[in-house]
């Protein structure tokens, strides 16, 4: 056990947040944060991820283990497999919405979707009127944490009431502060030049949301007052601000100074001082000052530093000061109230023994905030949330993997007069992504295998996606558009040589497969028309789909020569990738594996079985078995090629995010192999691929929906995608209809048998 005293035993933790030298104070919390937990927790190792802002790049100390470059999705990928690497029992964040990429920092959640350890979450801002960005933001948040941390009850009530949080998902722990006794202050004064002066002190960077103007103005009142007093801004000015206007706004303070006639009474201290020296500053002075301007500020570190080394503080009521100082802890002025904060200062220096009354009561309050104590009080939040993480569903709990019917309520849910609407936010259709044709052909070819009561409304739909194919091709450019807007404009001329393989494949498979005799017409004689461009494509999956729409045309046109052609010569350029691109332990086409990636061997496969070619089944065979090594997680689930694979070449795959239509690629390759061998371990490669929709999986949760066919976008490091999207949806049903095509084959061929057994 850790020296907390209970649960599970924390040996590493990923820090993710700002650190020094980045000057802010993010940063310097994030390195006392990593400070306080190593102190109190020696064997603990504390791994800093480092942002980066916007084009700069910082010499960090050894602790920071890696730097994520805050526009760079890329960059948020590497960052989660590193963390991921690490085996760290929990990932801390420092939240401040500006600091991450995106939209109001949307990019961080592309990081946490990745890791697979539990999630805390530390809020520096929370916002009563979050932006819709903002609030998205929180919200997810929230679903992937485990513990959302506050530094006052503010933060917890606003997390409850605007974004519906249970308390139990929040802890308040403070802003940490260092432990150091309240020390000789005339000493220290007189280290600054101040000696004999009544020191009031602001600290932090400078920018105008820090009210320094209020205080300017007071000055003229207490000098007149007390003539012995000083009032020391202590501070660099913030980095943003001096990349905007330089130091233009420190010299508007300067000349207000100047022109109130304190200049003597006012110095400023221009840098980012270290933390020692800092805490030297706060001693010297005798009253701290916090004259912001905003209510809505959760959380301050300097005026943590300020109670908890024990100095009295006249602040404005934002919402940390009005929580840290009441019971006598400060006074709170009203905001931009200049008299006010003369009259109170003024009042503590005419009165000693008060003064002295509210540095003690404050230096008692801090006790609670120094950072031993909240080390502790991190590390047991950590433990909990180890504790707490939901287990996972393995092959040991019994699950039911049955095959489900097939259902058109998801389908018809996103489908229009026009076509299927590529995305959904959860199970409602996105009009503001329109219509894609790789959607539109892949429901085409699906409606050709809903039977039943449904076929009828399956041909009525049918009929619209051929209609959305029909007009997406481009035949001046001898190529499919792609994207379509909701208003039915194309957004562009021709789209990606998948989008046009896969609309191809979708033809082919009409003119063999369709109920209606005219849409059956309609596919050949689109086939081809379009068939002779697939020559002038480059991509292999764009050559696998082609090859999977001539087998189908050759089952709707035998001895079709265009079909025979294609097979022959893609099959060719299929087998001449493989033996460029393999490598011993590597049986695969590329040096990376993608998306789709079964539809390579089956194409290979089909092409085999047509043309009579044993060496082209052998190699998708082959191909096949070492995908099928690839696609396992440990429990000998089948794992989906996470799209953070992509780009990795000859590396072993990324478990997230998975994607439905990979396990769809594999059950219809492995169904061929089968038939192909009657080999049991096909039929198993099968049952192992749709088995995942139905939650055996690496997070032991269902993808596909039994009630009306929807499924969910994607299988994340610890939950689903609850978005369910045209892709998702069809690929789960293209599953369904493939594991009831497969068990009608096997009751026929077993009545067969049977039959035969009795005849003789």
């Amino acid at each position: 056990m850790m020296e907390s005293g209970a649960g599970p035993e924390l040996r590493r933790v990923a820090l993710i947040g700002n650190n020094p030298p980045r000057l802010c104070g993010i940063a310097t919390f994030t390195q006392d944060v990593r400070n306080g937990l190593i102190d109190a927790f020696p064997r603990l190792a504390i791994d800093v991820y480092a942002m980066n802002d916007r084009g700069a790049h910082y010499d960090y100390p050894g602790e920071v283990v890696c730097s994520i470059d805050q526009d760079d999705l890329a960059s948020y990928a590497r960052a989660a497999h590193r963390i991921n690497a690490s085996g760290a029992d929990v990932v801390s964040v420092q939240h401040e919405y500006g600091i991450f990429g995106g939209a109001a920092g949307a990019y961080l959640l592309k990081l946490l979707d990745r890791v697979t350890a539990p999630v805390v979450v530390t809020l520096h801002t929370v916002l009563e009127q979050p932006t819709p960005e903002q609030r998205s933001v929180i919200d997810a948040l929230a679903r992937r944490a485990s513990t959302l941390i506050v530094m006052a009850e503010k933060g917890r009530h606003i997390l409850r009431d605007v974004h519906g949080i249970a308390d139990d998902r929040i802890a308040v722990v403070p802003h940490g502060a260092p432990d150091r006794a309240m020390g000789d202050g005339e000493a220290m004064k007189r280290r600054f030049r101040c000696g004999g002066r009544k020191v009031l002190l602001t600290f932090g960077l400078l920018s105008p949301n820090k009210g320094i103007e209020t205080m300017i103005r007071a000055m003229p009142a207490i000098a007149a007052r007390h003539p012995d007093v000083l009032y020391v801004v202590l501070g660099a000015t913030h980095p943003h601000l001096v990349a905007h206007e330089g130091e233009a706004y420190r010299e508007r303070l300067v000349a207000l100074t100047d022109e109130l006639g304190v200049a003597k009474h006012v110095r400023f201290i221009d840098g980012f001082v270290e933390q020692s020296r800092l805490l030297d500053f706060i001693a010297a002075g005798d009253i701290y000052v916090t004259p912001y301007l905003n209510e809505q500020q959760i959380t301050s570190g300097t005026l943590s530093y300020a109670v908890a080394l024990g100095k009295a503080v006249v602040s404005t009521p934002y919402w940390h000061a009005a929580e840290l100082l009441a019971g006598g802890v400060g006074m709170l002025v009203p905001f931009g109230d200049s008299g006010a904060f003369a009259a109170r200062i003024i009042e503590l220096l005419d009165r000693p023994e008060a003064l002295e009354e509210m540095s003690r009561r404050a230096w008692s309050v801090g006790r609670s905030m120094t950072w031993p104590a909240i080390a502790r009080a991190y590390v047991a939040i950590f433990e909990e949330a180890v504790r707490s993480q939901p287990a996972r569903l393995f092959p040991g709990v019994e699950r039911n993997t049955d095959p489900v019917p097939p259902r058109l309520g998801a389908v018809e849910r996103l489908s229009d007069g026009v076509g299927i609407i590529q995305h959904s936010i959860f199970s409602v259709p996105d009009r503001a992504h329109g219509y894609c044709v790789d959607d539109n052909c892949r429901a085409l070819m699906l409606m050709h295998r809903i039977d039943g009561p449904d076929s009828v409304r399956a041909d009525e739909l049918a009929a619209i996606y051929a209609a959305f194919v029909q007009h997406a091709w481009n035949g001046d450019r001898g190529r499919f558009r792609n994207f379509m807007s909701f208003g039915r404009a194309w957004l562009e001329d021709e789209g990606s040589e998948d989008s046009f393989g896969r609309t191809l494949w979708s033809l082919g498979d009409t003119a063999a497969r369709a109920r209606s005799h005219e849409l059956r017409r309609w596919a050949s004689h689109l086939f081809d028309q379009v068939a002779p461009h697939v020559r002038s494509l480059g991509s292999p999956r764009t050559w696998a789909f082609a090859m999977i729409a001539a087998d189908a045309m050759l089952d709707a046109h035998p001895g079709h020569e265009l079909s025979l052609a294609l097979l022959r010569d893609l099959g060719r350029r299929l087998r001449a990738q493989l033996d460029v691109a393999r490598r011993p332990g590597w049986e695969w086409f590329e040096a990376i594996l993608a998306y789709d990636n079964a539809r390579l061997c089956e194409a290979l496969l089909r092409a085999g079985r047509r043309l009579d070619d044993a060496a082209m089944r052998a190699e998708g065979l082959a191909t096949l078995a070492w995908l099928d090594t690839q696609q396992n997680n440990d429990d000998w689930q089948f794992r989906a090629v996470g799209t953070d694979s992509f780009g990795r070449e000859y590396m072993p795959p990324l478990p997230f995010d998975q994607q439905p239509v990979e396990a769809w690629a594999t059950i219809d390759a492995a169904r061929i192999a089968y038939e192909l061998t009657g080999e049991l371990r096909w039929e198993n490669m099968v049952r192992k691929a749709y088995a995942w929709y139905l939650g055996a999986n690496d997070v032991g949760l269902p993808l596909g929906s039994v009630i009306d066919g929807g499924c969910f976008d994607g299988l994340m490091s610890d939950r689903v995608n609850l978005n369910q999207g045209a892709e998702s949806v069809l690929a789960f049903q293209f599953a369904c209809c493939a594991m009831r095509e497969m068990a009608e084959k096997a009751d026929a061929e077993g009545s067969g048998t049977k039959a035969g057994v009795v005849a003789s």
